[in-house]
């Protein structure tokens, strides 16, 4: 898949009247963070200027995402990449990971689109704030990273360990990833502690937030028959019933939602008066990355992750 086929599939345009899902509108702080950060963390997947690096050495959107988000962990068989990312197809993340890495060096690939990050986002932020703004947020987040704890979350711990970056706004990014893999890792553990696989993981967040069955989960590369498996299951255990979310449904995701927000109690707290005028910053600069047309603009992609 190339960038323009990646922008044709998840750039489609949100129904007429879609708002913030009220999963995001109600959330609390650690949830309005992880929605306020989004666009900015999932720069390196959707700016051109990483894009066209990675391609120029043979990556395709796809094992880029791939590579590039799991490239921290080091030189793990690809098995521990689908683990972490839970909710993609083990063999798929296998092609992915080992194809893209027989093409260009992991460290190489690092280096690539640690740059690409620093030069478009600068582009982006450059003319509505100033490298000192973004340095004292870059700096903020990272002081609560610090004492964030990290049992349990591979990805974070990984990307946690790698060098401060240089340039400002490569920092601005990197904390804003090291929070979204902070919440991703202890969501994924939530989920299988809740008894989901990787696909049912996909349809219960999707009819959460509002998408159809299938509008979300069927770009995770799941085949149609682990699709129908997933929700055959989840029809059979209460939570789905004609393609939708029972009231027990709605509630067991509620729950899951609120212990995920309790994951990472520890970072929040470190935050603490100065989380306002983070997310106040953050919020702003996350929708002018929309605005550029570097993170889908339907509010449901934003809260999905």
């Amino acid at each position: 898949m190339d960038y323009e086929a990646a922008v044709a599939t998840f750039f489609t345009r949100a129904p007429e009247g879609t708002t913030s899902p009220p999963a995001v509108a109600t959330g609390g702080p650690a949830r309005q963070l992880r929605d306020a950060l989004e666009p900015l963390a999932m720069h390196a997947v959707w700016a051109q200027e990483v894009y066209d690096a990675l391609a120029a050495h043979g990556l395709d959107f796809l094992s880029g995402y791939v590579c590039g988000r799991a490239a921290a962990l080091g030189d793990v068989p690809s098995s521990v990449v689908a683990a972490a990312f839970a909710v993609f197809p083990p063999d798929m993340i296998d092609q992915l990971w080992t194809d893209g890495l027989g093409k260009l060096p992991r460290t190489e690939l690092i280096a690539l689109r640690d740059e690409g990050v620093a030069v478009s986002l600068r582009k982006v932020l450059g003319d509505v704030t100033t490298e000192d703004e973004v340095l004292e947020v870059a700096q903020t987040l990272e002081a609560a990273i610090a004492v964030a704890d990290g049992a349990g979350r591979p990805l974070f711990s990984a990307l946690r360990s790698a060098p401060t970056l240089a340039d400002p706004y490569a920092r601005l990014w990197r904390a804003a990833d090291l929070v979204r893999e902070h919440r991703g890792d202890g969501h994924v553990a939530t989920c299988v502690a809740a008894g989901l696989g990787g696909c049912e993981m996909n349809i219960v967040t999707e009819l959460w937030l509002g998408y159809g069955l299938g509008e979300y989960s069927n770009t995770r590369g799941w085949s149609r028959e682990a699709h129908e498996q997933a929700v055959a299951s989840l029809t059979v255990s209460g939570l789905l019933a004609h393609w939708e979310l029972t009231e027990i449904g709605r509630s067991f995701r509620t729950r899951v939602e609120d212990r995920t927000d309790a994951s990472q109690r520890t970072l929040i707290r470190a935050l603490g008066h100065q989380l306002a005028p983070v997310l106040e910053k953050v919020s702003a600069w996350s929708d002018r990355c929309i605005l550029a047309g570097d993170f889908p603009s339907d509010p449901r992609k934003r809260a999905a992750g």
